[in-house]
């Protein structure tokens, strides 16, 4: 790199450092002025500071190096908005009392609350326990040095350290949720303002104020609880992100109200505390909501990937005739070669090569599909032959642990069904089977296939000699996890039963003194693929 390359570099970083930089002073000092409302004794004690919490949120993501801006922002805010109440040594020192104490706050945060802070609600309980001791602490020293220079009266200390530290910590916790969209999820956030629901729960919000302030202003608000359903709605539908919206639109419809009815800021206290409850509760509850639908993408991709597991099984039996057909093919083909064979007869062998790859192929690539989306791939199938394919491969098993495996003859019908996880279902069965028999003594360990049609649907059961199940355990046998095998992961059951329902089918364990599995499927002139 040349050095004028260099220079060039490093002047485009500092212009934008200090674009940034000029754009957070910009909207920090515009979102002080728009929450300028009902200060205490024309100081910087009012019920909502929103503007704290933009601080946080940029601190949290770049660093120790917002400090300057912050402090830049702080004492303009003091000037401009507030017209310099105190001199100008106490305003640069209350001005460094909240950058560091805020700072502080920050990257405690960035230390302990690692990620996102509303992940989870351990994160969440954690933010707010540091948000509301940080913001007292620092309330009690900005307060104090107010106190001490004489621009709070005596005896007016609890009363505007109260204030201040309310106005803080309900600033934070509404809107420092929307501002981490705003800046770290836009592309979420977009997607949020897209959807219908968004919209709905907004109207609601707004017709839940309209009927809180319009309706139940002159009635000491007692239709305030209303506010909970918008936010309720949104956590419950979009998780936190939802709850985050919510509690932003509420709160800025709050501060609308406050100002129109010009209530006294005794009243304003009272709302904002309610007006802080409101956005936990619904922070919470989002907090839940997301965390559950984590833990079912990652149950459904374990299932799935046990299932990728399960289905190589039968995989490795169907590449095994394309495989060896290729084997043989490949060496027919040197002997033509060697013994100077036809033209012809060589490339109709190479043809046959060509095929059987592209088998081999197609194989692998419904393991990759399956794997990647569960797709399944459906094909016309004999019931006899299926049932066939899959006893034939426990065949030597069952001659080496002295089990009569019999397969009764199946009814003539047809299957539109993915072969190779309809194969994963009935090795599971026959393998649990074969676990159940083999605590019996020599010449009592059996196991029996048979089938039926019924109603348009074929039930295929297969029955073992072993101790059976009880009521209990088949109320919970296809859960997932649940293995009676101490090497088990407990998976096989729940990946069968899930496979039978995407064939439109079901899978049934019988509670008697004997194993009984029952596979329903469809027949293919019932057939109806799932949505």
């Amino acid at each position: 790199m040349t050095a004028s390359t260099f220079i060039l570099k490093a002047m485009h970083t500092t212009s934008s450092k200090l674009f940034a930089g000029l754009a957070f002073v910009l909207v920090y000092v515009l979102l002080d002025w728009a929450s300028y409302l009902h200060p205490m004794y024309g100081l910087n004690i009012t019920p909502w500071n929103p503007s704290l919490a933009l601080g946080l949120v940029v601190w949290f993501r770049a660093g120790k190096r917002v400090a300057i801006p912050w402090f830049a922002a702080i004492l303009i805010s003091e000037i401009l908005v507030r017209g310099l109440p105190a001199s100008l040594p106490l305003t640069l020192a209350l001005s460094g009392v909240l950058t560091i104490g805020y700072g502080i706050m920050a990257e405690v945060l960035r230390r302990y609350v690692d990620g996102e802070i509303l992940r989870d609600r351990h994160r969440l309980l954690s933010w707010l326990v540091v948000v509301v001791i940080g913001t007292l602490a620092t309330s009690c020293i900005f307060i104090s040095l107010l106190y001490f220079t004489g621009l709070i009266p005596v005896g007016d200390w609890l009363v505007a350290t109260v204030r201040f530290w309310v106005g803080d910590c309900v600033g934070i916790v509404v809107t420092m949720p929307f501002f981490w969209l705003l800046l770290d999820g836009r592309a979420r956030l977009r997607n949020l303002f897209a959807r219908w629901e968004t919209a709905g729960y907004g109207l609601l919000a707004v017709a839940a104020l309209w009927v809180s302030f319009g309706l139940g202003g002159d009635g000491e608000f007692q239709y305030f609880y209303l506010l909970f359903l918008p936010i309720v709605w949104a956590a419950a539908r979009q998780g936190v992100p939802g709850a985050a919206i919510a509690a932003f639109i509420l709160q800025a419809g709050i501060i609308v109200a406050v100002q129109w009815q010009n209530l006294v800021a005794v009243t304003v206290f009272e709302l904002q505390l309610l007006g802080a409850v409101l956005a936990f509760v619904g922070l919470f509850i989002g907090a839940v909501v997301d965390e559950k639908q984590r833990v079912s993408n990652e149950l459904r991709q374990t299932l799935r990937l046990a299932a990728a597991g399960e289905m190589a099984a039968a995989l490795a039996h169907e590449l095994n005739q394309p495989l060896t057909a290729l084997s043989a093919y490949g060496s027919a083909c040197q002997q033509m070669l060697e013994r100077g064979g036809d033209a012809e007869r060589l490339r109709e062998t190479i043809a046959r090569m060509v095929a059987e790859s592209h088998r081999a192929a197609g194989v692998v690539r419904r393991l990759r599909d399956f794997f990647r989306t569960g797709a399944t791939q459906l094909e016309r199938l004999a019931l006899q032959e299926l049932v066939d394919s899959v006893a034939a491969q426990f065949a030597d098993k069952a001659a080496s642990q002295g089990v009569r495996l019999e397969v009764q003859a199946m009814p003539p019908c047809w299957l539109l069904a993915d072969k190779l996880q309809l194969e994963v279902v009935l090795r599971n069965l026959l393998a649990n089977a074969f676990d159940a028999v083999g605590e019996q003594p020599a010449g009592q360990r059996r196991i029996e296939m048979l089938a039926s049609v019924e109603d348009g649907a074929v039930n295929i059961r297969v029955e073992d000699s072993g101790q059976g199940l009880s009521v209990a355990n088949v109320a919970r046998l296809f859960e997932a996890f649940q293995s009676s095998k101490s090497s088990g992961l407990g998976l096989g059951l729940a990946i069968s039963r899930a496979i039978a329902h995407a064939h439109g089918g079901e899978l049934e364990a019988v509670a008697a003194d004997k194993g009984v599995f029952v596979l329903t499927l469809p027949t293919e002139e019932n057939f109806n693929e799932p949505a």
